[in-house]
């Protein structure tokens, strides 16, 4: 009755032209599986939802049939305040993940609470075979471990990461991006010593380029840094 009463609402907040906007922006998801709901209407109904009885079991009816179904459940769990049931529903929906937007706009909030713990956590999603399980790990990384709990390790193990996932590699390229913003000098070897593959390079350099947290004599010398891809 919980998915059938959350369709019913999503298809009342509809809109087309959103819609229209959605299925350009993020081409991962089959256009039909697309209604068109706003995320602050998303976010209202995660908090509406969260915390009854039947939320369980919209969290255990998976897969979604819909990309706004997977973007309430991704908002629930942003929203949950106990660490190991949030760690514990982010492992069992993961896998199900299947683009940017659902994968980047969950951020559980209990994260920064549970920093330590979450290191180990992390390390794992990086292991994984699933591209966007992948991406949300290194997400974290970016979000939680680029200030005063960074450590030269985070890096270094997202250098070592290859793929041939796009949304991968675009992810990569946002945490250098970010790390030159706050570990310039820390994070700068890896670029000119090439530690990256050369799409992923110099897509690190165009993001850092556009950054404003970036220095003009910075942006000058990364510019420098540019290799040459090769041509098939």
């Amino acid at each position: 009755m919980i998915t059938e009463e959350i369709r019913k609402e999503l298809n009342r907040l509809q809109d087309l032209r959103y819609r229209d906007l959605q299925i350009r922006t993020i081409p991962t998801v089959r256009p039909e599986t697309i209604i068109g709901v706003r995320t602050p209407e998303l976010r209202r109904m995660a908090k509406q939802f969260s915390g009854t009885e039947e939320t369980n079991t919209f969290l255990n009816d998976l897969p979604h049939s819909y990309f706004e179904e997977n973007q309430l459940h991704a908002f629930i769990l942003s929203g949950m305040k106990d660490y190991a049931e949030c760690v514990r529903e982010l492992n069992r929906f993961l896998p199900y993940v299947d683009n940017w937007a659902t994968c980047d706009q969950m951020s559980p909030r209990v994260f920064r609470k549970h920093r330590k713990e979450l290191q180990r956590e992390i390390m794992q999603w990086i292991r994984s075979d699933k591209a966007y399980t992948i991406r949300f790990g290194v997400g974290m990384l970016m979000e939680h471990y680029l200030d005063e709990d960074f450590d030269a390790v985070y890096p270094e193990t997202v250098a070592s990461l290859r793929s041939e996932e796009y949304y991968v590699n675009m992810m990569i390229a946002w945490y250098f991006a970010t790390a030159l913003a706050k570990q310039y000098e820390t994070v700068l070897p890896y670029l000119e010593n090439r530690r990256l593959d050369a799409w992923t390079h110099n897509r690190t350099i165009q993001k850092a380029v556009e950054s404003y947290r970036i220095t003009p004599e910075q942006k000058a010398y990364l510019k420098t840094l540019k290799v040459r891809l090769k041509v098939i």
